[in-house]
């Protein structure tokens, strides 16, 4: 479906936007360290290619622009020891929730937590793959799904407790769309280089130590059976972001709990795909879209 490996977006020396095939040194799989990107000509949802124009990168900007991304679907609990530090059942069905689109926001970006996120408690991180759905698909069967998938990032579900769960009214959409609130990247790792999503470790660095560290095998519903689950009367588009749930280790979880404060350091890594790093920002930072 690509042709492409490691799919950038990003701001070049030049100051002009582009996307890109990240260059990386030999034996380096995080697309966080990339200096340089072959240009991409075309549609990246359409006829593109990979020329042999290259580009020095000046900062890294989210995989997609928003113009090129269709909806922000969320799973909740959908890993196993995630759901039993939570002393939650494990769900019978995927726990779906979205995202606006103006949650998205880069790898490096901060992360800006409003005025009204900033009362009470429960600013929390939740390291995440996302699958990125490249061609349309309905009533996809599990066996076919991971034929629509265009590749794999890594994201930061950010989560404020006390919206999600006291405030919001048995919606979670409230504690978890605010603007920036959904940092990913720092590449769309081609699905010709990720065979099986589910052999990765995934992790959480807060300040620099470690908060999650788990396996994407933990998954209750892994991305194949995500996709076909999600397909099933609806269509789903290229475009598409499905943020497929986090490990144990959030703060929510913790005894005393962890919440993220200003000035905070969340950096999320995925195995083969990279990290990316954000800082808590309680000032009036703006996402970089």
């Amino acid at each position: 479906m690509a042709s492409f490996s490691r799919l950038v977006r990003f701001l070049a020396k030049d100051g002009r936007i582009y996307y890109g095939d990240a260059i990386l040194p030999s034996g380096v799989t995080d697309a966080s360290k990339a200096r340089q990107a072959r240009l991409i000509k075309g549609e990246i949802f359409g006829a593109h290619h990979v020329t042999d124009q290259v580009a020095d990168i000046r900062l890294l900007l989210a995989p997609l622009a928003l113009e090129d991304v269709r909806t922000v679907r969320c799973l909740g609990l959908n890993y196993e020891q995630h759901a039993k530090e939570t002393h939650m059942p494990l769900p019978s069905y995927p726990i779906l929730f979205y995202k606006p689109l103006t949650s998205l926001a880069g790898p490096s970006d901060p992360i800006p937590v409003h005025a009204m996120a900033q009362e009470g408690e429960g600013l929390d991180y939740e390291c995440e793959l996302v699958a990125v759905i490249g061609k349309a698909c309905v009533d996809v069967s599990e066996a076919a799904a991971l034929d629509y998938v265009l590749g794999y990032a890594v994201g930061d579900d950010v989560s404020h407790r006390d919206w999600q769960i006291k405030r919001g009214g048995g919606q979670w959409a409230l504690g978890k769309g605010f603007d920036g609130w959904a940092p990913w990247g720092p590449a769309i790792v081609s699905a010709d280089l990720i065979k099986d999503p589910q052999k990765l470790q995934i992790s959480t660095k807060l300040n620099g130590k470690v908060m999650q560290q788990s396996t994407t095998a933990d998954m209750i519903f892994g991305v194949a059976k995500t996709i076909a689950f999600l397909s099933q009367g609806t269509t789903l588009l290229p475009g598409d972001l499905i943020f497929t749930g986090t490990p144990q280790g959030v703060g929510m979880g913790r005894k005393p709990p962890v919440w993220l404060k200003d000035g905070d350091v969340v950096e999320v890594g995925l195995q083969g795909v990279g990290t990316i790093t954000n800082r808590v920002d309680f000032a009036k930072s703006k996402a970089k879209l």
